[in-house]
């Protein structure tokens, strides 16, 4: 054998060396630990629902599920740490129409790629915004709240702690023809706290949320954002009756590193489609407030370009410029 016969055969006796190792690893996934980095705080939906998909998919991997709360910049520091993460299925993204769909348009620069830097795996859970107000805010209904505002301009905040909580309210402003002014917070709990203690009137908070300062008579919840009435609280109007054309939904999703290989992506879908066929898991994820609603690897990679250019519009419309 030549010299140069034989270092092909060496060099090609490596690559599969390698290529066997790699798949090898891959059949083996997980072997040790995943974490789910969530953009946002804890006691967030987004959290919630991290936290309830991570218990179940301890249960089935039989490796533990670490929850790593990295809030701020609208979601932009916990994208940005998966972006930047090896790209081996163990550190993930529990991502929102905020980091991947609205970031786009309302930051001139972001810190991170959402279409060039994820793998969308699975879409998890869908959900609605509640518009709260304090109790010393003389409304008990969407329309009254019109009128307040119309009649004492410049006297109602809002707080908001994320794109869809900030949309909500512009989109209320602009529909409604009433001006609330923006008051942003670094996290969404933070921003209740406020609310309740009277420092903002008005926010537009994930239902899971707004549902418990609601029933615990901390705030009053005038309507939600869905373009009807949702079967989770059915006794609070959608918005859109008094608002014609009002609509805002959200939703949550996992996503890993981009270079993540074809075959831990499956696996990684696979796990999560798994998990939520749990009714129990769907339960614990939602709190009840949210809906559960899978969808799958390429149908996802779609609906979330679908979802960047409706948002867009969205913002554009509002009136909001990138920041």
């Amino acid at each position: 054998m030549s010299r140069l016969s034989r270092r092909h055969a060496l060099a090609l006796g490596t690559a599969t060396l390698i290529t066997q190792s790699i798949a090898r690893a891959q059949d083996a996934y997980p072997s040790k630990p995943i974490r789910i980095v969530v953009p946002f705080a804890a006691g967030s939906a987004t959290d919630l629902t991290a936290r309830g998909l991570g218990a179940k998919l301890t249960e089935l991997t039989k490796q533990p599920v670490i929850i790593d709360n990295k809030p701020g910049a609208g979601g932009q520091l916990g994208a940005q740490t998966v972006a930047t993460a090896p790209a081996d299925g163990y550190t993930l993204l529990m991502g929102t129409n905020s980091t991947h769909a609205a970031n786009v348009s309302l930051y001139k620069k972001l810190s991170y790629d959402p279409a060039k830097d994820f793998a969308p795996i699975a879409r998890v859970v869908v959900g609605v915004n509640v518009l709260v107000v304090h109790p010393d805010v003389p409304a008990k209904t969407t329309a009254e709240l019109i009128a307040y505002a119309k009649a004492n301009p410049g006297k109602l905040n809002y707080a908001e702690a994320s794109s869809s909580q900030r949309l909500s309210a512009e989109q209320f402003n602009q529909l409604a023809g009433v001006k609330i002014e923006r008051v942003p917070y670094k996290s969404s709990p933070e921003a209740v706290r406020d609310l309740i203690a009277g420092q903002v009137q008005v926010m537009f908070p994930d239902l899971p949320q707004g549902l418990t300062q609601i029933r615990a008579d901390k705030v009053r919840g005038l309507g939600v954002t869905g373009a009807t009435r949702t079967k989770i609280a059915p006794d609070l109007p959608a918005i859109a009756e008094t608002v014609p054309g009002y609509e805002l939904t959200y939703w949550l999703a996992v996503f890993a590193p981009a270079a993540t290989p074809a075959p831990i992506q499956k696996a990684l879908h696979d796990l999560v489609v798994e998990a939520m066929k749990d009714e129990k898991t769907g339960q614990t994820m939602t709190q009840g407030r949210m809906e559960v609603s899978v969808i799958g690897l390429a149908a996802f990679g779609d609906f979330v370009k679908a979802e960047t250019t409706k948002w867009a519009k969205m913002i554009k419309d509002a009136g909001i410029e990138p920041e």
